[in-house]
């Protein structure tokens, strides 16, 4: 397989347009990389440079050490998975999968042999017959990924594979993807927009937003030290909660001010907040669902408890989600199901203290987690 670097590389549109801009990244061979973000934010345009469908406007692109900005994309020994599959409708699965080896004159019986190993590990060996039209969603996705395994590319590129399968089909279909991985070693890029396949799927995840990376860290590590508010907000569903508060100093403890309710910080917290200057200013306060319990008085947690009247109630089998107003803005809090919670009902919650990240009003850079 390979390693990819891309270094300090810009696509620069006539009408002026940055779709990305000065993107690095080290790519060690084997690694499965996602590239995570909302649409426009310049994952796929980035994607499709690697794969040599884009020019690069600046910046140097690297396969395996070797310089690749100015081959062709037949040159650079990659495959792509696309969102619509492209197959051929006229031709057989068998077909499909062997005409990228054809096109390169290799013998048929070694294609024979490629095709047939391919369709074994993919469960395809039953359809090898069959047309794209005679097959589901998630055997099509799978055609596309076998005619570009066939191949035995150093890196694969996939844009937004699942995007057209239902949710079933999604999560059977990054179940095969994963496995495909594991089994073959493979370098894979893997650009979509959908932050649970990203989480539950790479190695590494590079989070995009207006063409410009924003953190690059495996997936458990981004989840708990997101570097700023962007970040905090687009991992994690439902998405991290967010409210304004005034740092405050009293008797050496820091305490966040939140609408005249005052949350004691835990002295590592605290101390980096005194460190780097914030107390007296405004802040931007987040904190997961999952972070936000039901409550009683005497509990332990009066510290970090508040109350309030929920809007919403969402019973998802295993947890329920409440909705409910805090300090002007919409929260959520992931609760058991044995909840006696419903809508309407005023509910006593507490923060789990050790859990709170603050980040900058102005930079939206995180100051402590």
């Amino acid at each position: 397989m390979a390693s990819i670097t891309l270094e300090h590389i810009w696509k620069r549109y006539p009408n002026g347009y940055e779709a990305v801009k000065d993107f690095n990244l080290d790519i060690e061979d084997k690694e499965f990389i996602i590239f995570v973000g909302p649409s426009g934010c310049g994952k796929s345009t980035t994607l499709r440079m690697v794969a040599g469908l884009e020019d690069i406007s600046e910046g140097t692109l690297k396969i395996d050490g070797r310089v690749v900005n100015d081959e062709e994309p037949k040159d650079r020994d990659i495959a792509m998975v696309f969102q619509n599959y492209a197959l051929y409708p006229h031709m057989k699965v068998y077909d499909n999968m062997a005409f990228g080896l054809r096109l390169r004159k290799v013998d048929e019986a070694k294609i024979k042999e490629a095709v047939n190993e391919v369709a074994e590990v993919l469960q395809l060996g039953k359809m090898l017959k069959r047309k794209p039209a005679e097959l589901s969603g998630g055997q099509r996705q799978r055609v596309a990924m076998g005619r570009a395994m066939v191949r035995n590319p150093k890196v694969f590129l996939m844009d937004e594979p699942l995007s057209n399968l239902d949710a079933k089909l999604r999560v059977e279909m990054r179940a095969e993807i994963a496995r495909l991985h594991e089994r073959i070693g493979a370098t894979i890029i893997y650009v979509t927009h959908d932050q649970t396949e990203a989480m539950t799927l790479g190695t590494r995840i590079v989070v995009m937003k207006d063409g410009i990376v924003q953190q690059v860290d495996t997936p458990q590590h981004l989840y708990n030290y997101p570097d700023n508010l962007f970040v905090a907000s687009f991992i994690g569903s439902p998405q991290m909660n967010f409210f304004d508060a005034v740092v405050e100093k009293e008797d050496g403890r820091v305490r966040l001010n939140v609408s005249g309710d005052r949350f004691l910080l835990p002295e590592r917290k605290g101390a980096e907040l005194i460190e780097k200057n914030y107390v007296g200013k405004e802040v931007t306060v987040g904190i997961r669902p999952e972070d936000i319990y039901e409550s009683e008085e005497g509990d332990g947690r009066d510290e970090y408890a508040f109350s309030s009247r929920i809007n919403v109630y969402e019973l998802l089998g295993a947890e329920v989600l409440l909705h409910f107003d805090y300090a002007g803005k919409s929260m959520t809090a992931r609760v058991e199901p044995t909840t006696a919670a419903r809508m309407g009902s005023t509910v006593r919650f507490a923060m789990d203290p050790e859990k709170i990240h603050v980040f900058d009003r102005e930079s939206e850079a995180a100051v402590v987690h």
